[in-house]
């Protein structure tokens, strides 16, 4: 199934008026947050709260993870506990890097009896996470890890390899690149990291534009108001669905369902345009039926 996941907001755990208020944003996905936004003296509170939350149900058709802490912090073991029997789409994992870190997530849900349907995404931050991401994309093979994806996480990539954060981003995009490679190879997604300067809207338009071109599937925020521009930048654009639909309709004629290349509109359109056609119509059909509910 298509899912949109043009954006995926952080919700602090600790904040019940925050947790309340998602049930109505216009986010394809919200992250209920364990990990950086809750402090340490807060962390069971913020644990209940997003029990409590999802056990109330009432996010409609948003994808609800929980960030847990890290595989090494004193509180994945309640985290994963919790995660677990409050059965969300998935958990985003903190600094990801091994196999082994893989196979210890899956281990520990399935321990702990959750459900087939709790997925794991790896947050993508550390040098090594990004060295390897092709094997550990290639890990994700294996059911029990439960792997449905990448979030390519800048800030703390940026910390450990001291490679500076600047407007365009230019000094990441080999990292960039290579983990949305090796995600695409293994049949995966992933999502962007967030863009801090909440006061600099066209700061971060440009940033998801350019995410959106890279080829992510959507990106994380930090704040409601980022929602908006992040959607629209990340839904394809009506004139590109109806050349799509133009597109498989014409492959679709008798006199070209054998061929791999046709002529249309006075350019040579191939049987992977058809295909990509196919991609951004079953966004589109996605991103209308979440509108709905």
């Amino acid at each position: 199934m298509t899912r949109p996941r043009r954006s995926h907001l952080f919700m602090p755990g600790s904040n019940p008026r925050a947790l309340e208020k998602a049930r109505n944003l216009a986010a394809d996905g919200l992250i209920l947050d364990l990990e950086d936004s809750v402090a340490p003296d807060a962390k069971a509170v913020a644990r209940d709260g997003i029990a409590a939350a999802i056990a109330a149900k009432g996010f409609g058709k948003r994808e609800i993870l929980i960030r847990t802490n890290g595989l090494d912090s004193q509180w994945w073991a309640d985290d994963v506990a919790m995660a677990a029997k409050a059965s969300p789409d998935g958990i985003l994992v903190p600094k990801v890097s091994s196999i082994e870190d893989l196979q210890a997530i899956g281990r520990d849900l399935a321990h702990l009896g959750a459900a087939p349907s709790v997925k794991v995404w790896a947050m993508i931050e550390t040098a090594r996470a990004v060295l390897h991401a092709e094997e550990l994309a290639e890990a994700g093979r294996d059911p029990s890890c439960r792997l449905a994806g990448f979030v390519f996480g800048p800030n703390d990539i940026s910390r450990e390899t001291r490679v500076k954060m600047m407007p365009g981003r230019a000094a990441m995009i080999p990292m960039i690149t290579h983990c949305i490679l090796a995600t695409r190879a293994a049949g995966l997604e992933i999502l962007d990291g967030p863009y801090s300067d909440i006061a600099n809207p066209d700061g971060f338009a440009t940033e998801c534009a350019q995410g959106r071109d890279l080829g992510f599937d959507g990106k994380t925020l930090i704040h409601p108001s980022q929602i908006e521009a992040c959607n629209a930048i990340f839904t394809p654009p009506e004139e590109d669905i109806a050349r799509a639909r133009k597109i498989i309709a014409a492959f679709e004629l008798p006199e070209n369902v054998s061929r791999g290349a046709i002529r249309l509109d006075g350019a040579m359109v191939e049987r992977l345009h058809a295909d990509m056609a196919r991609r951004t119509i079953e966004i589109a059909d996605a991103i209308a039926a979440m509108s709905k509910g």
